[in-house]
């Protein structure tokens, strides 16, 4: 009897394997509720006014939620994660520069969280950091081999958690501020540009944005799959933000665990933001498995294992390297997402083949060329990098596709008029 792959790495999920909304809801939170992004809200804080501060996550999520309701739409309908979607697009073998980008990213992510774990533990208990990062990163690959119900289990448990934490932390470092008025009032002292906190904050959590097909695709209706998705962008990573920005102006650290300890409240953080970060690595490590088995072909629980030794063995050197890795992930992540929806909804004008019926090219050069533009408008042009990078790669593969085709059409036409004329 043939083995059933319940992950549905190199398939659409069947209807009948699908979630309803408040299952995709708790995984959806689960992905954004992180401590990393408490981290970003606690930089954010310190380097802005408040008002400047929620000006910037309101529009910083605004976007990631529009960027990413867009992808959960597609994953939805066709019931295929990014890596599958990406061979539409980039064909076979040019999916896999897409597949080892995000997925590399998803190990990185992972590292950074088994030390945003390990350190904070290490400082209550005295327990050697190495030890602790061996212990949580087994603990989290083993989990994450069992998929989409370990993802939902966990999330059921934590977002609960983490929000009433967050929110008793939030409300005390307000007492310490003097209230809303003590907050309102407070002013940086080296203030940071509103193009740099924008790309912070939409950087901070573009890669996983770029990989909510992996989870989309298992929502029942293209309907909960878009609300889900908003809800845990939106207002699920702002609040995250919202939690470090206030816990640092308070106390003058943008590290969440920092403010815990200064807080009295290390121990009951050691246990939420333990299942905060798990929740958000198991998402990583399961994106990060679809993303090497459709390169490689080996069944995603293999592949989980060899992602999960990899990120626990560089989890410090991350977590060392964490604001240059956002930097990396602002530049080259984006332009992946921006060219499955421009190939999608204005190339292919929302009409995708069935994917088992599909014959794919092996490389569409269109692509990688949109995707390099991308890459450099992130990185050369002025202004947000991420937003750079998503209009540069959109409007290159929109503008040379039409070209192509239009060449291809030509091509054609020139094709039948010498035969007839032979």
């Amino acid at each position: 009897m043939k083995k059933v792959d319940l992950d549905f790495s190199l398939e659409a999920v069947p209807q009948a394997n699908r979630n309803g909304f408040w299952k995709m809801l708790a995984v959806m939170l689960g992905l954004t509720f992180f401590s990393a992004s408490m981290t970003s809200g606690g930089t954010l804080g310190l380097g802005l006014t408040f008002s400047e501060f929620m000006f910037i996550v309101l529009a910083g999520n605004l976007i990631l939620g529009a960027y990413t309701g867009a992808l959960a739409y597609i994953a939805a309908k066709t019931g295929l994660s990014t890596h599958l979607l990406t061979r539409y697009a980039f064909g076979v073998k040019g999916s896999y520069l897409s597949s080892f980008l995000l997925a590399s990213t998803q190990i990185g992510w992972f590292g950074v969280g088994v030390a945003m774990f390990a350190v904070p533990v290490h400082r209550v208990t005295g327990i050697d950091t190495t030890i602790l990062i061996i212990i949580m990163g087994a603990l989290m690959t083993v989990t994450a081999i069992f998929g989409m119900k370990a993802l939902a289990i966990l999330s059921f448990i934590a977002v609960p958690l983490i929000a009433m934490l967050g929110s008793f932390s939030m409300v005390k470092a307000t007492e310490t501020l003097g209230g809303m008025e003590g907050l309102m009032s407070y002013q940086p002292t080296e203030a940071i540009g509103l193009a740099t906190a924008l790309t912070i904050c939409i950087g901070s959590f573009i890669s996983a944005g770029t990989l909510t097909p992996d989870f989309a695709r298992f929502a029942k209706t293209k309907r909960s799959s878009v609300i889900t998705t908003l809800i845990a962008f939106f207002l699920g990573n702002s609040l995250m933000f919202l939690f470090g920005a206030i816990g640092a102006i308070a106390t003058g650290f943008a590290d969440i665990s920092e403010v815990m300890f200064l807080q009295k409240l290390i121990l009951p953080a050691i246990l939420v933001l333990g299942l905060n970060i798990w929740t958000t690595n198991d998402n990583a490590l399961y994106a990060s498995g679809l993303g090497f088995s459709n390169i490689t072909k080996i069944a995603k629980k293999k592949v989980v294992v060899f992602n999960g030794i990899l990120g626990t063995i560089a989890a410090m050197w991350l977590y060392n390297h964490f604001v240059g890795w956002l930097s990396i992930l602002g530049a080259a992540l984006p332009p992946i997402g921006a060219i499955i929806l421009a190939d999608y909804f204005i190339v292919r004008r929302g009409n995708y083949k069935e994917f088992k019926d599909m014959k794919f090219k092996q490389v569409n050069w269109v692509a990688i060329l949109a995707w390099g533009t991308g890459v450099m408008a992130a990185n050369l042009v002025r202004g947000i990098p991420p937003i750079n990078g998503l209009l540069g790669a959109a409007v290159t593969f929109v503008i040379v596709s039409k070209l192509v085709a239009q060449l291809e059409a030509k091509k054609t036409v020139m094709t039948k008029f010498e035969e007839v004329g032979s």
